[in-house]
């Protein structure tokens, strides 16, 4: 059986190198999987701090790190892995029905979260022992 996170991935975004600084974009329909219906940024996490703690039903994500470092794990109920983000030009995509923490942000981190639905609470699993039922009824129902 092939494991949710196999969705996850790292997107490479366009990187436009210059000796005055360099640029990178999206662009809806080419770099992401999804519309954009909401935009959202941590910064001036302080050290030792923990983020995420949760998974959403529906929604996609892409995360960046705009600036410095953080990691983000990511758990299917199964498999867990964490990807290490520290470059602009690259971005995380998270599919629904993925628990996500997010840990070990670097001083003057800034983590820039691109989202496939405006904001709802219906969305979220905030208790991974209810998240994990919900993931179990869910393989449960796709091996039918």
């Amino acid at each position: 059986m092939k494991s949710l996170l196999d969705l996850c991935r790292i997107v490479d975004l366009p990187k436009i190198q210059d000796t005055r600084g360099n640029l990178t974009f999206l662009e809806g329909g080419r770099h992401m999987p999804f519309d954009i219906r909401r935009v959202y940024y941590l910064y001036d996490v302080p050290g030792g701090a923990e983020r995420g703690a949760h998974a959403h039903k529906d929604l996609r994500q892409l995360i960046i790190s705009v600036s410095g470092s953080f990691d983000v794990g990511l758990d299917d109920g199964i498999t867990r892995r964490t990807f290490h983000l520290n470059r602009p030009y690259q971005a995380l995509y998270v599919c629904p029905m993925i628990w996500r923490d997010l840990e070990n942000f670097s001083s003057g981190s800034v983590c820039l979260v691109l989202a496939s639905n405006a904001y709802s609470e219906d969305d979220y699993f905030r208790d991974y022992e209810a998240y994990l039922e919900a993931r179990r009824a869910s393989l449960y129902f796709e091996g039918e």
